[in-house]
């Protein structure tokens, strides 16, 4: 078994949520998971975030998760830390995946507020406080209204920050205000609380405002862009973190490949990540989980061309 240093704290950079690549029959390829890793640890990111949002968490099975994230940390071997969705609708779900995690070798756990059920702030912090003494490991909350129908207050935030039940927040809200408002006081309580933005498009700015680093689902497809646009924000570079944030927004437009009128969003982006790594040879087959609806040669072909102008072809 690898030996594994604690997690930094704070933990700081750029840790793009991984696609799980699969096979044509819907099976987890190990192999393409393993050269993904590689991948992007060759291009110098701070850490790797597995069955997130982007992973396709919610459509595989829990063996299907087990295997891409044994694949992932076996692939790491240490050198960077390894991130955990354990996104479940309940706690006593989440805690089962949170079991699985350990057991693969995970460096940290990353969950969302309950979902399905309707639930009490209260409810919310209680939720994570079991998690985090149920799983000892360091505990990521991630705020993602838009596919959990709840948003995490500030206050909530804030206390389980203050009394060390979360090490940090990956903010996929969309709301950048409330987060602006929230970076603040959090520096104040709680100083080793890591603050993440998902808003691939904004991270320039989230930087100014001092977020410690960015989880892009386009990171699977241009992760040197994002380490660029990271570093230039640490240096204090802020033209050239801007020119770099202008470049990755422009690559971004591969998200809208699909057609809105025959499949849905999900479909469009995911596809359109998994399309683009194809393209670039790191992962054998663009397949998306059912019932995704693939892309076809049209969307396949404006995905080339975007990575054609962003010379990553």
């Amino acid at each position: 078994m690898t030996l594994r240093a604690p997690l930094p704290a704070p933990f700081r950079g750029v840790v793009p949520p991984l696609v799980t690549p699969l096979t044509a029959e819907g099976e987890v390829d190990v192999a393409s998971v393993s050269r993904l890793a590689e991948h992007l640890i060759g291009a110098g990111v701070h850490g790797l975030f597995m069955l997130g949002s982007s992973g396709e968490t919610a459509y595989l099975t829990d063996a299907q998760r087990r295997t891409a994230l044994e694949a992932a940390v076996d692939a790491a071997a240490g050198r960077v830390p390894v991130l955990a969705g354990v996104i479940e609708t309940t706690t006593a779900r989440v805690l089962e995946r949170a079991q699985d995690a350990v057991k693969a070798g995970a460096d940290a756990l990353v969950a969302t507020a309950p979902f399905y059920t309707r639930t009490h702030p209260a409810e919310i912090a209680g939720h994570f406080r079991r998690l985090r003494s149920g799983a000892d490991l360091p505990l990521f909350a991630y705020d993602i209204p838009s596919a959990v129908h709840t948003k995490l207050g500030r206050d909530t935030i804030l206390e389980l920050a203050t009394d060390g039940t979360l090490s940090g927040l990956k903010d996929s809200s969309g709301d950048e205000g409330s987060l602006r408002r929230l970076l603040a006081p959090l520096r104040a309580a709680a100083p080793t609380f890591s603050v993440f933005t998902g808003a691939e498009l904004t991270v320039d700015g989230a930087l100014l405002a001092g977020v410690d680093g960015v989880v892009p689902g386009l990171g699977n497809v241009d992760a040197h862009g994002y380490v660029r646009l990271y570093e230039a924000a640490r240096a204090g570079d802020w033209d050239a973190a801007r020119a770099e944030q202008d470049r990755l927004a422009a690559l971004f437009s591969i998200t809208d490949a699909g057609d809105p009128a025959v499949m849905g969003g999900s479909s469009s982006a995911l596809g359109a990540f998994k399309a683009a790594v194809h393209l670039q040879g790191v992962i054998d087959c663009p397949a998306t989980a059912a019932p995704q609806i693939p892309l076809g040669e049209a969307e396949f072909a404006y995905v080339r061309r975007h990575l054609v102008e962003a010379g990553l072809l």
